[in-house]
């Protein structure tokens, strides 16, 4: 066997069986003007998902038209919510999603990554230790780097935003995504079947959906 070949099955060899995907769904993009970008992408009919302005930052997301991925850019976007560095000049950064961030922090530390602790922001507070304490989605993270400096930004999903999911489409990137999906509803469930006196309901099936698809595409959920 020569070097190519060597080569060539090393690059399509399958990873390990993973306890939780990570997907990438964020790219940063350096700007040097923030509203004319902002302009920019509007004009292309993007989705404008955020338009953030903090104590020092402006963070603003779009997402193209049927794309898994969006972009972000904005003014100080190394500063909070992403890592603090030495100067204001972007580096590249990408944020990968999770569905839970302690699972997917513990896996990267495990293959020997120098992975941050899991952290929140709390107002004044700024930077806390450990996920956010509700576990709300997008409020929970973990940090690392590459060799070269590159920042990854791990980030943890559960429910989406309103207006990010079609509502028309209910999917699910993976088995375990589902399965936590099903437990959640079969948590809220239990407390449906309390409401209404303890009783077996014969149509959990369709709370389960009805419940599943709310949380995915950010709608209210049911009673």
């Amino acid at each position: 066997m020569n070097d190519i070949q060597q080569r060539g099955e090393a690059a399509i060899a399958t990873p390990a069986a993973r306890g939780v995907d990570i997907r990438l769904e964020v790219a940063v993009i350096p700007v040097s003007d923030v509203d004319r970008a902002k302009h920019f992408y509007s004009g292309l009919g993007w989705r404008l998902d955020a338009d953030l302005t903090g104590d020092g930052f402006r963070v603003i997301q779009f997402t193209p038209p049927g794309s898994p991925c969006s972009v972000v850019f904005g003014s100080r976007t190394t500063t909070e919510p992403y890592a603090r560095l030495e100067t204001d000049v972007l580096k590249s950064c990408g944020e990968l999603v999770v569905s839970d961030i302690e699972v997917a922090r513990a896996e990267l530390a495990d293959l020997g990554v120098d992975v941050s602790e899991v952290f929140h922001y709390a107002g004044s507070e700024g930077r806390v230790s450990g996920p956010h304490p509700e576990r709300s989605s997008y409020l929970s993270w973990a940090s690392f780097s590459d060799p070269a400096g590159n920042i990854w930004m791990l980030q943890e999903v559960t429910a989406r935003a309103p207006g990010r999911v079609d509502t028309g489409e209910t999917t699910f990137g993976s088995s375990a995504e589902l399965a936590a999906a099903l437990r959640r509803a079969s948590v809220a469930h239990g407390e449906h079947e309390r409401r209404t006196g303890g009783k077996h309901d014969e149509n959990w099936p369709d709370w389960y959906a009805e419940h599943m698809a709310a949380e995915h595409a950010g709608k209210e959920l049911p009673l």
